[in-house]
Protein backbone atom coordinates (compact mmCIF):
# COMPACT_ATOMS: atom_id res chain seq x y z
CA UNK A 1 0.00 0.00 0.00
CA UNK A 2 1.06 3.57 -0.62
CA UNK A 3 -1.66 5.37 1.29
CA UNK A 4 -0.97 8.81 2.74
CA UNK A 5 -2.42 8.39 6.22
CA UNK A 6 -1.40 11.71 7.78
CA UNK A 7 -4.45 13.84 6.94
CA UNK A 8 -6.95 11.20 7.97
CA UNK A 9 -5.13 10.18 11.15
CA UNK A 10 -4.49 13.68 12.46
CA UNK A 11 -8.16 14.62 12.01
CA UNK A 12 -9.39 11.86 14.30
CA UNK A 13 -10.39 12.72 17.85
CA UNK A 14 -8.43 9.74 19.16
CA UNK A 15 -5.20 11.07 17.62
CA UNK A 16 -2.92 11.87 20.57
CA UNK A 17 -0.19 13.81 18.78
CA UNK A 18 -1.65 17.31 18.96
CA UNK A 19 0.93 19.70 20.30
CA UNK A 20 3.81 17.71 18.78
CA UNK A 21 5.37 18.09 15.34
CA UNK A 22 4.62 15.04 13.20
CA UNK A 23 7.39 13.73 10.93
CA UNK A 24 5.54 10.92 9.17
CA UNK A 25 3.15 7.99 9.50
CA UNK A 26 4.40 4.57 8.40
CA UNK A 27 2.98 1.06 8.38
CA UNK A 28 4.40 -1.06 11.21
CA UNK A 29 2.28 -4.13 10.39
CA UNK A 30 -0.11 -5.02 7.58
CA UNK A 31 -2.05 -8.29 7.97
CA UNK A 32 -4.50 -9.29 5.20
CA UNK A 33 -7.71 -10.71 6.65
CA UNK A 34 -9.25 -11.35 3.21
CA UNK A 35 -8.73 -9.94 -0.29
CA UNK A 36 -10.38 -6.60 0.49
CA UNK A 37 -9.60 -6.34 4.21
CA UNK A 38 -6.35 -5.49 6.03
CA UNK A 39 -5.56 -4.91 9.69
CA UNK A 40 -2.91 -2.18 9.83
CA UNK A 41 -0.76 -0.82 12.65
CA UNK A 42 0.62 2.64 12.00
CA UNK A 43 3.60 4.34 13.63
CA UNK A 44 3.39 8.12 13.96
CA UNK A 45 6.87 9.63 14.50
CA UNK A 46 7.46 13.05 16.03
CA UNK A 47 10.35 15.50 16.08
CA UNK A 48 10.77 15.02 19.84
CA UNK A 49 11.70 11.38 19.21
CA UNK A 50 8.42 9.89 20.43
CA UNK A 51 6.40 7.33 18.47
CA UNK A 52 2.69 6.53 18.84
CA UNK A 53 1.21 3.35 17.41
CA UNK A 54 -2.34 3.36 16.03
CA UNK A 55 -4.66 0.75 14.59
CA UNK A 56 -7.08 0.77 11.68
CA UNK A 57 -8.84 -2.04 9.83
CA UNK A 58 -9.00 -1.08 6.15
CA UNK A 59 -11.67 -2.19 3.70
CA UNK A 60 -10.76 -1.63 0.09
CA UNK A 61 -13.68 -0.74 -2.16
CA UNK A 62 -15.04 1.51 -4.84
CA UNK A 63 -17.95 3.10 -2.99
CA UNK A 64 -18.42 4.66 0.45
CA UNK A 65 -19.13 2.13 3.16
CA UNK A 66 -21.79 4.41 4.60
CA UNK A 67 -22.78 7.79 3.18
CA UNK A 68 -23.54 9.12 6.65
CA UNK A 69 -19.99 8.35 7.79
CA UNK A 70 -18.14 8.90 4.51
CA UNK A 71 -15.98 11.72 5.86
CA UNK A 72 -14.78 9.96 8.99
CA UNK A 73 -14.50 6.56 7.29
CA UNK A 74 -12.69 7.52 4.07
CA UNK A 75 -8.93 7.18 4.51
CA UNK A 76 -7.64 7.78 0.98
CA UNK A 77 -6.99 6.41 -2.50
CA UNK A 78 -4.33 4.02 -3.74
CA UNK A 79 -4.09 3.10 -7.40
CA UNK A 80 -7.77 3.49 -8.19
CA UNK A 81 -8.98 1.84 -5.00
CA UNK A 82 -10.40 3.71 -2.02
CA UNK A 83 -9.52 2.73 1.55
CA UNK A 84 -12.23 2.93 4.19
CA UNK A 85 -12.31 2.35 7.92
CA UNK A 86 -13.77 -1.16 7.89
CA UNK A 87 -15.69 -0.77 11.15
CA UNK A 88 -18.25 1.28 9.22
CA UNK A 89 -18.91 -1.65 6.87
CA UNK A 90 -21.33 -4.23 8.37
CA UNK A 91 -19.93 -7.10 6.30
CA UNK A 92 -16.36 -6.34 7.35
CA UNK A 93 -17.36 -6.01 11.01
CA UNK A 94 -19.15 -9.36 10.90
CA UNK A 95 -16.04 -10.90 9.35
CA UNK A 96 -14.01 -9.77 12.37
CA UNK A 97 -16.67 -11.27 14.63
CA UNK A 98 -16.52 -14.57 12.75
CA UNK A 99 -12.74 -14.71 13.18
CA UNK A 100 -13.20 -14.28 16.93
CA UNK A 101 -15.98 -16.87 17.06
CA UNK A 102 -13.75 -19.51 15.46
CA UNK A 103 -10.64 -18.45 17.43
CA UNK A 104 -8.67 -18.02 14.20
CA UNK A 105 -4.99 -17.19 13.95
CA UNK A 106 -4.22 -14.96 10.96
CA UNK A 107 -0.54 -14.21 10.53
CA UNK A 108 0.62 -12.76 13.86
CA UNK A 109 -2.95 -12.00 14.98
CA UNK A 110 -4.87 -14.14 17.47
CA UNK A 111 -8.67 -13.90 17.44
CA UNK A 112 -9.78 -15.44 20.74
CA UNK A 113 -13.26 -16.46 21.88
CA UNK A 114 -13.83 -16.87 25.60
CA UNK A 115 -15.01 -20.30 26.79
CA UNK A 116 -18.73 -20.75 26.21
CA UNK A 117 -19.16 -17.49 24.30
CA UNK A 118 -22.00 -17.50 21.74
CA UNK A 119 -21.55 -14.72 19.19
CA UNK A 120 -24.31 -13.11 17.05
CA UNK A 121 -22.72 -13.68 13.64
CA UNK A 122 -25.67 -12.47 11.56
CA UNK A 123 -26.73 -9.53 13.71
CA UNK A 124 -27.12 -6.00 12.30
CA UNK A 125 -24.30 -3.62 13.21
CA UNK A 126 -24.00 0.01 14.25
CA UNK A 127 -20.94 2.08 15.12
CA UNK A 128 -20.77 4.07 18.34
CA UNK A 129 -17.94 6.16 19.69
CA UNK A 130 -16.65 6.88 16.20
CA UNK A 131 -14.85 9.98 17.44
CA UNK A 132 -13.98 8.83 20.96
CA UNK A 133 -10.67 7.39 22.16
CA UNK A 134 -11.68 3.97 20.80
CA UNK A 135 -14.31 2.89 18.28
CA UNK A 136 -17.02 0.34 19.05
CA UNK A 137 -19.43 -1.71 16.94
CA UNK A 138 -22.65 -3.05 18.43
CA UNK A 139 -23.97 -6.36 17.06
CA UNK A 140 -27.74 -6.46 17.45
CA UNK A 141 -28.64 -6.48 21.14
CA UNK A 142 -26.06 -9.05 22.14
CA UNK A 143 -22.43 -7.95 21.78
CA UNK A 144 -20.21 -4.91 21.46
CA UNK A 145 -16.74 -4.94 19.90
CA UNK A 146 -14.23 -2.25 20.91
CA UNK A 147 -11.25 -1.63 18.66
CA UNK A 148 -8.35 0.04 20.48
CA UNK A 149 -7.15 2.93 18.34
CA UNK A 150 -3.92 3.77 20.13
CA UNK A 151 -2.15 0.54 21.02
CA UNK A 152 0.72 0.08 23.45
CA UNK A 153 2.77 -2.96 24.44
CA UNK A 154 1.81 -4.83 27.57
CA UNK A 155 -1.17 -6.56 29.15
CA UNK A 156 -4.35 -4.55 28.56
CA UNK A 157 -6.10 -3.96 31.92
CA UNK A 158 -9.58 -3.77 30.39
CA UNK A 159 -9.31 -7.26 28.91
CA UNK A 160 -7.37 -8.58 31.89
CA UNK A 161 -9.77 -7.45 34.62
CA UNK A 162 -12.93 -8.21 32.63
CA UNK A 163 -11.60 -11.73 32.07
CA UNK A 164 -10.88 -12.18 35.78
CA UNK A 165 -14.27 -10.84 36.83
CA UNK A 166 -16.20 -12.83 34.21
CA UNK A 167 -14.50 -16.10 35.09
CA UNK A 168 -15.28 -15.42 38.76
CA UNK A 169 -18.96 -14.97 37.77
CA UNK A 170 -19.11 -11.40 39.04
CA UNK A 171 -22.51 -10.02 38.05
CA UNK A 172 -21.48 -6.37 37.88
CA UNK A 173 -19.48 -6.40 34.64
CA UNK A 174 -20.46 -7.03 31.04
CA UNK A 175 -19.24 -10.55 30.28
CA UNK A 176 -16.06 -10.75 28.18
CA UNK A 177 -16.77 -12.71 24.98
CA UNK A 178 -13.51 -12.46 23.07
CA UNK A 179 -10.44 -10.44 22.13
CA UNK A 180 -7.91 -9.76 19.38
CA UNK A 181 -4.27 -9.94 20.47
CA UNK A 182 -0.79 -10.21 19.00
CA UNK A 183 2.90 -10.14 19.88
CA UNK A 184 5.34 -7.72 18.28
CA UNK A 185 9.00 -7.50 19.13
CA UNK A 186 8.51 -9.98 21.93
CA UNK A 187 5.82 -7.88 23.64
CA UNK A 188 2.05 -8.49 23.84
CA UNK A 189 -0.41 -6.08 22.26
CA UNK A 190 -4.18 -6.00 22.76
CA UNK A 191 -6.01 -4.84 19.65
CA UNK A 192 -9.68 -5.24 20.53
CA UNK A 193 -12.20 -6.81 22.88
CA UNK A 194 -15.73 -8.15 22.61
CA UNK A 195 -18.18 -8.04 25.51
CA UNK A 196 -21.86 -8.68 26.08
CA UNK A 197 -23.92 -5.62 25.15
CA UNK A 198 -25.95 -4.15 28.00
CA UNK A 199 -29.19 -3.66 26.06
CA UNK A 200 -31.64 -1.30 27.70
CA UNK A 201 -28.98 0.20 29.96
CA UNK A 202 -28.53 3.82 30.99
CA UNK A 203 -25.24 5.50 31.85
CA UNK A 204 -24.92 6.50 35.49
CA UNK A 205 -24.02 10.06 34.55
CA UNK A 206 -27.21 10.42 32.52
CA UNK A 207 -29.30 9.10 35.41
CA UNK A 208 -27.64 11.36 37.96
CA UNK A 209 -27.87 14.51 35.85
CA UNK A 210 -31.52 13.74 35.08
CA UNK A 211 -32.17 13.63 38.82
CA UNK A 212 -30.43 17.00 39.20
CA UNK A 213 -32.22 18.50 36.21
CA UNK A 214 -35.60 17.36 37.58
CA UNK A 215 -35.13 19.38 40.75
CA UNK A 216 -32.63 17.22 42.66
CA UNK A 217 -35.05 14.32 42.94
CA UNK A 218 -34.15 11.37 45.15
CA UNK A 219 -31.35 9.23 43.70
CA UNK A 220 -30.09 7.69 46.93
CA UNK A 221 -31.55 4.22 46.40
CA UNK A 222 -29.61 3.90 43.14
CA UNK A 223 -26.48 5.30 44.78
CA UNK A 224 -26.63 2.69 47.50
CA UNK A 225 -26.97 -0.09 44.92
CA UNK A 226 -24.05 1.38 43.00
CA UNK A 227 -21.93 1.35 46.14
CA UNK A 228 -22.76 -2.32 46.65
CA UNK A 229 -21.82 -3.10 43.04
CA UNK A 230 -18.45 -1.33 43.22
CA UNK A 231 -17.62 -3.05 46.50
CA UNK A 232 -18.50 -6.42 44.98
CA UNK A 233 -16.14 -5.78 42.07
CA UNK A 234 -13.38 -4.79 44.49
CA UNK A 235 -13.94 -7.90 46.60
CA UNK A 236 -13.72 -10.17 43.56
CA UNK A 237 -10.54 -8.51 42.29
CA UNK A 238 -8.91 -8.84 45.71
CA UNK A 239 -9.95 -12.48 46.02
CA UNK A 240 -8.71 -13.39 42.54
CA UNK A 241 -5.59 -11.22 42.25
CA UNK A 242 -4.66 -10.58 45.87
CA UNK A 243 -3.94 -7.50 47.95
CA UNK A 244 -0.99 -6.26 49.97
CA UNK A 245 -0.04 -3.34 52.21
CA UNK A 246 1.71 -0.42 50.56
CA UNK A 247 2.75 3.02 51.70
CA UNK A 248 0.75 6.08 50.74
CA UNK A 249 1.91 7.19 47.24
CA UNK A 250 3.20 10.56 48.44
CA UNK A 251 5.52 11.32 45.53
CA UNK A 252 2.86 10.49 42.93
CA UNK A 253 0.33 12.89 44.45
CA UNK A 254 2.94 15.59 45.05
CA UNK A 255 4.05 15.28 41.44
CA UNK A 256 0.54 15.92 40.13
CA UNK A 257 0.06 18.78 42.59
CA UNK A 258 3.29 20.43 41.44
CA UNK A 259 2.49 20.17 37.75
CA UNK A 260 -1.00 21.61 38.08
CA UNK A 261 -0.10 24.26 40.65
CA UNK A 262 2.50 25.57 38.20
CA UNK A 263 -0.16 25.84 35.49
CA UNK A 264 -3.18 26.99 37.53
CA UNK A 265 -2.63 29.92 39.92
CA UNK A 266 -5.86 29.19 41.79
CA UNK A 267 -4.49 25.76 42.70
CA UNK A 268 -1.09 27.21 43.58
CA UNK A 269 -2.61 29.25 46.40
CA UNK A 270 -3.57 25.99 48.14
CA UNK A 271 -0.41 24.04 47.30
CA UNK A 272 1.34 24.37 50.67
CA UNK A 273 -1.73 23.31 52.64
CA UNK A 274 -2.39 20.37 50.31
CA UNK A 275 1.23 19.25 50.54
CA UNK A 276 1.00 19.36 54.33
CA UNK A 277 -2.11 17.16 54.19
CA UNK A 278 -0.37 14.68 51.92
CA UNK A 279 2.77 14.58 54.06
CA UNK A 280 0.63 13.78 57.07
CA UNK A 281 0.00 10.38 55.42
CA UNK A 282 3.65 9.73 54.54
CA UNK A 283 4.86 6.34 55.75
CA UNK A 284 1.33 5.12 56.48
CA UNK A 285 0.47 1.77 54.89
CA UNK A 286 -2.88 0.85 53.36
CA UNK A 287 -4.16 -2.26 51.56
CA UNK A 288 -3.77 -2.00 47.79
CA UNK A 289 -5.13 -4.23 45.02
CA UNK A 290 -6.19 -4.04 41.38
CA UNK A 291 -8.92 -1.43 41.01
CA UNK A 292 -10.74 0.33 38.19
CA UNK A 293 -8.48 3.36 38.36
CA UNK A 294 -10.72 5.90 36.59
CA UNK A 295 -14.14 5.29 38.08
CA UNK A 296 -16.89 7.87 37.73
CA UNK A 297 -20.58 7.94 36.84
CA UNK A 298 -19.76 7.75 33.13
CA UNK A 299 -18.08 4.38 33.69
CA UNK A 300 -21.15 2.60 35.10
CA UNK A 301 -24.31 1.38 33.40
CA UNK A 302 -27.68 0.68 35.00
CA UNK A 303 -29.44 -2.28 33.41
CA UNK A 304 -32.91 -3.44 34.47
CA UNK A 305 -31.15 -6.02 36.65
CA UNK A 306 -28.01 -4.41 38.09
CA UNK A 307 -25.28 -1.79 37.95
CA UNK A 308 -22.38 -2.69 35.66
CA UNK A 309 -18.85 -1.30 35.88
CA UNK A 310 -17.21 -0.78 32.47
CA UNK A 311 -13.96 0.46 30.89
CA UNK A 312 -11.23 -0.90 33.16
CA UNK A 313 -8.50 0.84 31.15
CA UNK A 314 -7.31 3.03 34.03
CA UNK A 315 -6.52 6.73 34.04
CA UNK A 316 -6.34 8.14 30.49
CA UNK A 317 -2.93 9.24 29.33
CA UNK A 318 -0.99 7.25 31.90
CA UNK A 319 1.59 4.65 30.80
CA UNK A 320 0.29 1.09 30.81
CA UNK A 321 2.34 -0.03 33.86
CA UNK A 322 0.81 2.84 35.85
CA UNK A 323 -2.70 1.88 34.74
CA UNK A 324 -2.11 -1.68 36.03
CA UNK A 325 -0.50 -0.65 39.29
CA UNK A 326 -2.39 -1.78 42.42
CA UNK A 327 -3.98 1.06 44.36
CA UNK A 328 -6.33 1.56 47.28
CA UNK A 329 -10.00 0.82 46.53
CA UNK A 330 -10.58 4.23 48.05
CA UNK A 331 -9.24 5.67 44.77
CA UNK A 332 -12.37 4.40 42.99
CA UNK A 333 -14.67 5.56 45.80
CA UNK A 334 -13.20 9.05 45.55
CA UNK A 335 -13.81 9.06 41.80
CA UNK A 336 -17.52 8.37 42.27
CA UNK A 337 -17.86 10.98 45.01
CA UNK A 338 -16.23 13.57 42.76
CA UNK A 339 -18.63 12.58 39.99
CA UNK A 340 -21.63 13.29 42.24
CA UNK A 341 -20.17 16.74 42.86
CA UNK A 342 -19.92 17.39 39.13
CA UNK A 343 -23.40 16.06 38.38
CA UNK A 344 -24.93 18.49 40.86
CA UNK A 345 -22.78 21.59 40.60
CA UNK A 346 -22.67 21.75 36.80
CA UNK A 347 -26.15 23.24 37.29
CA UNK A 348 -24.43 26.27 38.83
CA UNK A 349 -22.14 27.01 35.87
CA UNK A 350 -23.09 30.58 35.02
CA UNK A 351 -25.27 30.82 38.16
CA UNK A 352 -22.62 30.76 40.87
CA UNK A 353 -24.41 33.37 43.00
CA UNK A 354 -27.64 31.35 43.31
CA UNK A 355 -27.45 30.39 46.99
CA UNK A 356 -30.65 28.35 46.97
CA UNK A 357 -29.47 26.29 44.00
CA UNK A 358 -26.07 25.77 45.63
CA UNK A 359 -27.70 24.59 48.85
CA UNK A 360 -29.90 22.12 46.96
CA UNK A 361 -26.87 20.83 45.05
CA UNK A 362 -24.89 20.39 48.26
CA UNK A 363 -27.72 18.47 49.90
CA UNK A 364 -28.09 16.20 46.86
CA UNK A 365 -24.35 15.47 46.75
CA UNK A 366 -24.10 14.74 50.46
CA UNK A 367 -27.11 12.44 50.40
CA UNK A 368 -25.89 10.42 47.45
CA UNK A 369 -22.31 10.25 48.69
CA UNK A 370 -23.57 8.89 52.01
CA UNK A 371 -25.85 6.38 50.28
CA UNK A 372 -23.02 5.18 48.03
CA UNK A 373 -20.69 4.72 51.00
CA UNK A 374 -23.44 2.97 52.98
CA UNK A 375 -23.95 0.50 50.16
CA UNK A 376 -20.21 0.02 49.74
CA UNK A 377 -19.78 -0.63 53.46
CA UNK A 378 -22.63 -3.15 53.50
CA UNK A 379 -21.08 -5.19 50.67
CA UNK A 380 -17.41 -4.76 51.57
CA UNK A 381 -17.63 -5.05 55.33
CA UNK A 382 -15.59 -1.86 55.66
CA UNK A 383 -16.74 1.76 55.37
CA UNK A 384 -14.55 3.88 53.06
CA UNK A 385 -15.36 6.91 55.21
CA UNK A 386 -13.45 5.24 58.04
CA UNK A 387 -10.21 5.80 56.11
CA UNK A 388 -10.59 9.51 56.87
CA UNK A 389 -7.60 11.41 55.56
CA UNK A 390 -6.88 8.79 52.89
CA UNK A 391 -10.28 9.29 51.25
CA UNK A 392 -9.88 13.06 51.51
CA UNK A 393 -6.41 12.86 49.92
CA UNK A 394 -7.71 10.88 46.95
CA UNK A 395 -10.63 13.29 46.54
CA UNK A 396 -8.17 16.18 46.61
CA UNK A 397 -5.97 14.48 44.03
CA UNK A 398 -8.95 14.02 41.73
CA UNK A 399 -10.14 17.60 42.22
CA UNK A 400 -6.64 18.90 41.43
CA UNK A 401 -6.60 16.88 38.21
CA UNK A 402 -10.04 18.31 37.36
CA UNK A 403 -8.83 21.85 38.03
CA UNK A 404 -5.98 21.37 35.58
CA UNK A 405 -8.39 20.11 32.93
CA UNK A 406 -10.99 22.83 33.46
CA UNK A 407 -8.44 25.64 33.49
CA UNK A 408 -7.24 24.50 30.08
CA UNK A 409 -10.45 23.47 28.35
CA UNK A 410 -13.51 24.78 30.26
CA UNK A 411 -12.60 27.80 32.40
CA UNK A 412 -16.26 28.41 33.25
CA UNK A 413 -16.26 25.04 35.04
CA UNK A 414 -13.14 25.70 37.12
CA UNK A 415 -15.19 26.85 40.15
CA UNK A 416 -16.49 23.29 40.60
CA UNK A 417 -13.17 21.63 41.50
CA UNK A 418 -11.86 24.78 43.21
CA UNK A 419 -14.86 24.87 45.56
CA UNK A 420 -14.28 21.19 46.30
CA UNK A 421 -10.61 21.78 47.11
CA UNK A 422 -11.56 24.56 49.53
CA UNK A 423 -14.23 22.37 51.14
CA UNK A 424 -11.93 19.36 51.52
CA UNK A 425 -9.27 21.53 53.18
CA UNK A 426 -11.68 23.31 55.52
Amino acid sequence: MTLAYENWLTARRWYAGRGRDLIDVTEALVTPLRDDLDLVLLDARYTDGSVDRYQVVIRWGGAPVDEAHADVATIGDDGGRTAYDALFDPDASRHLLALVASSETVGPLRFLAEPGAALPLDAPTRVIGAEQSNTSVVFGQDAIFKLFRRVTPGVNPDIELNRVLARASNGHVARLLGSIETDLGGEPYALGMLTAFAAGSTEGWDMATASVRDGFTDFTAESRLLGEAVATVHRTLAAELGSEPREFPLETLLGRLGLIANAVPRVAQYADVIEERYRGLAGTSFPVQRVHGDLHLGQVLRTPQAWLVIDFEGEPGQPLPERRRPDSPVRDVAGVLRSYEYAAFQRLVGHGDDEALAAAARQWVDGNAAAFCDGYAAAAGADPRATGELLAAYELDKAIYEAGYEARYRPDWLPIPMASIARLLS
